[in-house]
C-alpha cells in the first residue's frame, strides 16, 4: 500500500489519507523513531548537547506529525473508525514514549550532558532545553526500580484509553440528544435568526419543527431567550448530565479511575498529589500557591457575586413571580436584566458581526500590531470542505505560517473552541520551518435568509483562540519542543487572553464591525453600552470560574481514593462558590473534558492566572495606545516570538519591565475602584 502519511510532505495531505492509512503509518513511523534513539544511545562519541539533546530534539518528527494530523482528526472530523483507531495507536504511542523515557543508556547520556552543564557555554534557548528534558525523564521515572517502571508504563497505557473513552463519551452524549419542538409556544422568545436556524436544522434531518441540540450555538441561545421555563430545565439537566446516566456512556468511573491513576503516578514518581507533580512545572509551582490564589480571587468576587445574585433574583420575582431561581434561570433572567440595564442584547449587535468581517477584523488588528498579512488561498489540501486556509507573509513578505480555520459545529466534532498545530515551528540545518496552526471553533451557521452573525462572547472566542494561533505562528525558536505555545501551562492563556481585549475598544471595532445589510459601523453608543456592559455579573462569572478551579484542584490536590462518590466530592469542591441551588440530576466532572481529557488537569486555575497576566499587559498597551508598534514589538519579541525557551516570568518582565499586578484584573472586572 502506498502510504501518504509516510511519503515526505509539506502540507498535511488530507484529501490522500483514508483512515486505513493510520494504523501502518504509526507502526512504521514508531519504529523509525526508536531507531533514531537506539542511533543517539550507541552513538560511540562521547555525549554532548549536539549528539544527545538537539538529535533526541529532532528525533520522532515523522511520529510527531502523523499524530497530529490523526488526534486533530479525532477532535474537528471524527468517526467511529477513527476512535477505534484511536483506542488501538494511544496505547502504542504511550508504550513508546515510556520506551524513551525509561531507557537507562538515553538517560545516562542526557545526565552526563547535565552535570557538564557548567562548562557548556551554552545559549539561553539550549540551557532551558537541557534543563526541561533532564526534568522530563527524571521526573517520568527514569530513576525508578525496574518493577516501579512496569507499573508506571501499566498505568500510562490505562490512563491513554481512559481519556480517550471519556472523550468519546461526552462527544456521544451531546450528539445523541435533540429536543424537537412542533409548537410555536415551544419557541416563544427566540430571535428570528435563532428559529430559522432551529427549523433548517430539523429540516436536515427530515423533521418538522424546530430542533434544538446540546451544540453551544444551539443550547446556549435556547437558555438565554426561551420563555418555557420547564423547556429551558430539560435541556439545561440534558447538558449538565452528560456522562452521568449510570448507563453505556457514564462516566463516573472513568473520572475516578483517571484520577485515581494519575494519583498514584505521582507517589511512584515521589509526589504528594498529581497536582504538585504538575505544578512542579507551573508559574504557579506548588498546589499551596493555587489555592492561595484562587481564594484571593474568590474573597474580593464572592461579595459582589451575592449581590449579583440577590439582584437577579429579586428582578426574576418582580417580572415573573419566580420564588427559586434556578441554574435553568440564569442566563434567561441575567439576558432580560442586562437589557433593562444597558438596552444592549446581542440581537442588536449580531447584525455587526457577521462572521467573514470579525475573520477579517482580527486579521487587521494582527496587521496593525505585527504587520502580519493574511491572503486566503484554495491550492491547500484540507479535511473538510468548510475549513478555510490562509497563508501568511510578514511586513517583507517573507512567509510566516500556513493557516487553518474551521469555524462551524458538526456531528464528527468535538464542542467548544481550541488552537493546534500540524507542524511547529523551528530551525534546523540553517532552514527556518514555519508552522502550520489551525483554529477550531463551533459558530452559528448561516441560515437560508442570513449570513453567519455572530454573539459578542463568539466574537471575544475568535479573537481569544486566534491570539494562541499568533503564539504559534510568530514563533521562532531553533527547538521544535520549545516552539509556541510549549510553555508553562500558566503562561499559555496570556496571548490568547490579551488578544480578548481589543473588541471592547472603539478603534479596533471600527475596522470590522460594520451592519451586515447596511455597512453601517457599529453606532458609538453601542461601543459604549458593550464597555459599560462588561462588567455585568462579573463576580457571578469570577466565581463560577473559580469554581472550575476548585473542582480541578479538589480532583488532583488530594488523594481521591477518598473520593468514592464523583456527585458528593463535587458538591464539596463546589461547597464555598455555590450560588444557585444544587441539581442531583447533574454533575459537571463527567463532563469536564478540559481536566478528564485534555491538558488542564491541576491547571484550570491558569485562565484567572493568565487574566492577571493579560489585564497587566493589556494596561501597558492602554498607556501608550491600542495599537501602539513599539508596544507589539515588545510583546513579540518577548513573549510571542519566544516559546517556552526561557522561565515565563522573566519574559514577561523584560516585556514589561516590572512582574504583573492584580490590581489591573480587579480594576477591569469592576470589583475594586480605578485608581484615579
Amino acid at each position: 500500500m502506498n502510504n501518504p502519511l509516510l511519503q515526505p510532505f509539506n502540507e498535511a495531505p488530507f484529501s490522500k489519507i483514508t483512515n486505513e492509512h493510520f494504523k501502518p503509518a504509526f507502526l512504521e513511523a514508531i519504529e523509525n523513531a526508536k531507531k533514531e534513539i537506539d542511533d543517539i544511545v550507541q552513538n560511540p562519541e562521547p555525549p554532548s548537547f549536539q549528539n544527545t539533546l538537539e538529535a533526541l530534539e529532532f528525533s520522532g518528527q515523522q511520529l510527531d506529525r502523523i499524530s497530529s494530523i490523526f488526534f486533530n482528526l479525532n477532535s474537528a472530523e471524527t468517526n467511529d473508525e477513527i476512535q477505534k483507531i484511536a483506542q488501538e495507536v494511544s496505547p502504542m504511542l504511550s508504550e513508546f514514549n515510556n520506551d524513551a523515557i525509561l531507557n537507562a543508556g538515553l538517560f545516562e547520556r542526557i545526565k552526563s550532558v547535565y552535570n557538564q552543564k557548567a562548562s557548556l557555554d551554552l545559549t539561553p534557548e539550549q540551557d532551558t532545553l537541557l534543563e526541561k528534558r533532564y526534568k522530563k525523564f527524571s521526573r517520568n521515572g527514569a530513576n525508578l526500580k525496574e518493577e516501579q517502571k512496569i507499573r508506571l508504563r501499566e498505568i500510562d497505557a490505562e490512563l491513554s484509553k481512559l481519556k480517550l473513552k471519556f472523550g468519546e463519551n461526552v462527544l456521544a452524549e451531546t450528539n445523541k440528544y435533540e429536543l424537537l419542538l412542533a409548537s410555536e409556544e415551544d419557541v416563544k422568545g427566540l430571535p428570528e435568526g435563532i428559529m430559522e436556524a432551529a427549523a433548517q436544522l430539523a429540516k436536515s434531518k427530515d423533521k418538522e419543527g424546530w430542533l434544538i441540540t446540546l451544540d453551544y450555538p444551539s443550547y446556549i441561545p435556547f437558555m438565554k431567550y426561551a420563555e418555557n421555563r420547564a423547556l429551558r430545565k430539560e435541556l439545561s439537566l440534558a447538558f449538565g448530565s452528560k456522562g452521568f446516566h449510570g448507563d453505556a456512556l457514564d462516566n463516573q468511573d472513568n473520572v475516578l479511575k483517571i484520577a485515581g491513576l494519575r494519583h498514584e503516578r505521582a507517589n511512584l514518581l515521589g509526589y504528594r498529589t498529581h497536582a504538585h507533580f504538575v505544578l512542579e512545572e507551573r508559574m504557579a509551582e506548588t498546589p499551596e500557591k493555587v489555592m492561595d490564589f484562587l481564594n484571593e480571587l474568590l474573597e474580593k468576587a464572592m461579595p459582589a457575586a451575592k449581590k449579583e445574585f440577590k439582584e437577579l433574583e429579586t428582578f426574576a420575582k418582580d417580572l415573573d413571580g419566580i420564588d427559586r431561581l434556578e441554574k435553568w434561570d440564569s442566563a434567561y433572567y441575567s439576558e432580560k436584566l442586562k437589557q433593562k440595564k444597558f438596552n444592549l442584547d446581542d440581537e442588536k449587535l449580531k447584525p455587526y458581526f457577521k462572521l467573514e468581517n470579525v475573520i477579517n477584523g482580527v486579521f487587521q488588528v494582527a496587521e496593525k500590531l505585527f504587520g502580519l498579512r493574511f491572503q486566503e488561498v484554495f491550492d491547500v489540501d484540507k479535511y473538510h470542505d468548510e475549513v478555510k486556509t490562509y497563508r501568511v507573509f510578514d511586513e517583507s513578505e517573507n512567509f510566516i505560517s500556513l493557516f487553518y480555520a474551521d469555524f462551524h459545529p458538526r456531528p464528527g466534532k468535538r464542542g467548544g473552541a481550541w488552537m493546534t498545530s500540524y507542524r511547529s515551528q523551528y530551525i534546523q540545518n540553517g532552514e527556518n520551518n514555519r508552522p502550520h496552526i489551525s483554529n477550531v471553533c463551533n459558530f452559528t451557521r448561516s441560515t437560508a435568509s442570513k449570513p453567519s452573525l455572530l454573539t459578542f462572547n463568539e466574537v471575544t472566542t475568535l479573537f481569544h483562540e486566534f491570539g494562541h494561533a499568533l503564539h504559534g505562528m510568530l514563533a521562532n525558536t531553533t527547538y521544535p519542543g520549545l516552539s509556541g505555545t510549549s510553555v508553562y501551562w500558566d503562561f499559555v492563556e496570556l496571548p490568547s487572553q490579551i488578544m480578548e481585549n481589543w473588541c471592547y475598544e472603539k478603534e479596533a471595532l471600527a475596522l470590522f464591525a460594520h451592519h451586515y445589510e447596511t455597512g453601517e459601523v457599529i453606532p458609538m453608543e453601542l461601543v459604549e453600552k458593550i464597555k459599560e456592559s462588561a462588567t455585568f455579573q462579573e463576580g457571578m462569572a469570577t466565581v463560577r470560574q473559580l469554581s472550575f478551579g476548585f473542582l480541578d484542584m479538589a480532583w488532583h490536590g488530594t488523594d481521591p481514593s477518598q473520593a468514592d462518590d464523583v456527585k458528593t466530592h463535587e458538591i464539596e469542591a463546589f461547597k464555598n462558590t455555590s450560588l444557585f441551588p444544587e441539581t442531583p440530576e447533574t454533575c459537571m466532572s463527567t463532563s469536564f473534558s478540559h481536566i478528564f481529557q485534555g491538558g488542564y488537569s491541576s491547571g484550570y486555575y491558569s485562565y484567572k492566572w493568565a487574566e492577571v497576566l493579560d489585564a497587566d499587559a493589556f494596561a501597558f498597551f492602554k498607556e501608550h495606545g491600542i495599537f501602539n508598534k513599539e508596544i507589539a514589538n515588545k510583546f513579540k519579541e518577548h513573549i510571542l516570538s519566544k516559546g517556552g525557551t526561557e522561565n515565563p516570568m522573566e519574559l514577561y518582565k523584560r516585556f514589561r519591565g516590572a512582574e504583573p499586578q492584580i490590581e489591573p484584573l480587579l480594576e477591569r472586572a469592576g470589583l475594586i475602584k480605578k485608581a484615579s
